[in-house]
């Protein structure tokens, strides 16, 4: 299927991304880097126009980590909605953990993601 693809065009949106993550995206990236949760992630990866902060090819698994507009913009939240109905259309699962759920409970966040893997067969 060839929907998971990175658009040309946004390969520099994409390279400054991952350089200039949020404090949260970096954490949580040393986390999943290197197959420490069984699988391989990639990070800013494209889903057909979006970019997506941590995918999973082989659970079809998303990561968002969401800050606080996510939470409280009606625009934003509209913005998630669509893209997460978009992203299941694909078979995508997505998991969004806020900001303050990496900073502060790190462990938790990542029992979560290792929970839904294993439901996945991962």
């Amino acid at each position: 299927m060839g929907f998971t693809f990175n658009r040309k065009s946004s390969a520099e949106f994409r390279r400054e991304l991952r350089n200039n993550p949020t404090a949260p995206e970096h954490r949580l990236w040393q986390a999943l880097r290197g197959e420490q949760l069984g699988v391989k992630f990639r990070r800013q990866h494209n889903m057909g126009s979006y970019i997506v902060d941590f995918y999973c090819a082989e659970a079809r698994l998303v990561i968002e980590v969401d800050g606080d507009s996510h939470y409280t913009d009606t625009e934003a939240r509209q913005y998630d909605s669509d893209r997460d109905a978009y992203l299941a259309e694909l078979g995508l699962q997505v998991v969004r953990v806020t900001n303050q759920d990496v900073i502060d409970n790190l462990p938790g966040v990542l029992q979560h993601i290792a929970i839904t893997l294993q439901s996945k067969d991962c």
